[in-house]
């Protein structure tokens, strides 16, 4: 036999006998639990005790009114979701009850009131009152699949980036020798190409969490955009519109234009739109771009404008086309890869730049055009404008390291022990987190790589063991690992570690840091 679910409780508050029984009745009659206070203190009391569904609060009460009760109900957070429906034989003027609903009453009834419409009333409140039960509950829903969600794409990444850094570490190794012929050399470019494209994709998944959450913080710098601009494109032109055999034609004004924004997250619009426009259009197509400083009705701003010929966007997509996993439409879509994040991020980064970023096309096959508006500022000359990056070329094993590597993932541990071998460094190895620390502690590197998903302990405890010992205390200590959130990254500098690297490490990059005084 199903459990009939409980009866609504209402607190009837009023302190006239003959109101307070006559709605007493009318409610217990239809089937509710009723319980009754008389002054506004009782009822504010009572709900300490109790949580009843509903109030039927008359507004003349001998000492708290009940505009004052409903304020102090809607100002609690543990009564505040608590259905009021106000009562009054007096009260009873427009003002009277635009008063009452303002101040936080759910409906007002003018005494007296017939049974029915008391009983209508109270039946559409609570109706109500479970909608919003079950909003909270999906909502709630939403949110814990939302932390899963990123709990796993932190997950994801990290097992994803341990085979992608044994990869990346392993293709320097393949150039010692000439390749013997054409196939082997189109092995190699396919293998260096896939390997950054997955690096690009495993930091979109981690990325548009981080960005849409509102958890990326900006490194504002001055910086001229015309010249950002210009190495995105000559980036696309070597790895997107080059190999497509595309005409990627850039328009750049005379002078510099100067903004204010995080140079890294700038480059990562400018590379999607790019990459974008290359992506859905066809080989031998024509791209263009543009950047024009105009004055516009919130003072100096700059444009950037990406136009392709390629392959167009449907007008039932175009409103959609930045909400996150959205592709266009078109049948090849699946076959040009990506996840359908780009444009969101590069929304809500444009965003947080104080700027905007809009889409236009004419239909299917007509091509797109993607605008990105800035705020621009007048260069400042006491402040050098930088792009954010220095970009040097390392040379390979100029200066010679004793490095500790520090890894669980066998291959990730073979490749970069060969590959830093190759350039010259004496490399020591460990493969779990106590017998790290016994190394480091021995050996004395001038370097120690360290993953921090180890079995034993993990990173940071061994970082945190390492700079406990005085011979450990002035190590370099460099966290290598799958997990870059911002905050572990703090976790790891609060660790003790010097620098936090996220896999896969580029072998220029490595080569760079180990060449570092």
């Amino acid at each position: 036999m199903t459990e009939r679910a409980p009866s609504p409780v209402i607190l009837n508050v009023n302190d006239s006998e003959e109101p307070l029984y006559v709605v007493t009745v009318i409610l217990r009659a239809a089937g509710y639990r009723v319980i009754e206070a008389r002054t506004g203190q009782q009822a504010l009391d009572m709900l300490e005790e109790h949580t009843p569904d509903l109030l039927v609060l008359d507004i003349r009460l001998p000492d708290i009114n009940g505009l004052e009760v409903c304020k102090r109900i809607r100002a609690n957070p543990k009564t505040s979701n608590i259905k009021v429906l106000h009562t009054s034989a007096t009260y009873v003027s427009l003002d009277n009850k635009v008063q009452s609903l303002s101040g936080g009453a759910d409906a007002y009834l003018t005494q007296p009131f017939e049974s029915e419409e008391l009983i209508a009333t109270v039946q559409s409140l609570l109706r109500l009152r479970a909608a919003e039960f079950e909003l909270r509950a999906v909502a709630e829903q939403l949110r814990e699949a939302d932390r899963r969600k990123d709990e796993f794409l932190a997950m994801l990444a990290h097992e994803l980036r341990n085979p992608l850094a044994a990869i990346s570490a392993s293709l320097p190794l393949m150039t010692r020798r000439a390749p013997e012929d054409v196939a082997e050399h189109r092995a190699r470019e396919v293998l260096s190409r896939q390997t950054n494209h997955l690096s690009r994709m495993v930091d979109d998944l981690l990325d548009v969490a981080r960005v849409t959450q509102g958890k990326i913080s900006l490194k504002q710098t001055q910086l001229d955009l015309r010249a950002l601009l210009e190495r995105a494109v000559d980036n696309a032109r070597q790895t997107k519109s080059g190999p497509r055999h595309q005409i990627l034609e850039c328009t750049l004004p005379p002078t510099p234009v100067t903004v204010n924004g995080d140079a890294t997250r700038l480059e990562q619009v400018l590379m999607n739109l790019l990459d974008n426009a290359s992506k859905y259009t066809p080989d031998g197509g024509r791209i263009q771009v543009w950047l024009h400083a105009r004055e516009g009705t919130h003072g100096p701003a700059a444009h950037v404008l990406v136009r392709d010929n390629g392959a167009g966007i449907t007008p039932d997509v175009l409103p959609k086309i930045f909400a996150l996993f959205m592709q266009a439409d078109v049948p090849i879509a699946r076959s040009l890869g990506g996840l359908g994040v780009g444009l969101t991020m590069a929304q809500t980064l444009v965003s947080l730049h104080g700027g905007t970023i809009t889409a236009s096309s004419l239909g299917r096959g007509q091509g797109s055009e993607f605008e990105m508006i800035l705020p621009a500022v007048t260069a400042d000359t006491s402040v050098e404008a930088t792009n954010g990056q220095d970009r040097m070329t390392p040379s390979e094993g100029r200066l010679k390291r004793r490095i500790l590597l520090v890894e669980d993932n066998s291959d990730a541990l073979e490749v970069l022990t060969d590959l830093l071998a190759l350039w010259g460094h004496e490399v020591q190895a460990a493969s779990d987190g106590l017998s790290a620390v016994d190394t480091a502690l021995s050996m004395l590197p001038d370097i120690a790589f360290i993953d921090i998903g180890l079995p034993g302990i993990d990173g940071y405890e061994v970082a945190r063991r390492i700079r406990a010992d005085p011979k450990g205390r002035d190590l370099k200590l460099v966290a290598l690992t799958g997990y870059g959130a911002p905050e572990q990254r703090a976790q790891a500098a609060d660790a003790g570690f010097n620098l936090h690297l996220v896999k896969p490490v580029l072998p220029d990059g490595l080569a760079q840091l180990l060449n570092a005084d």
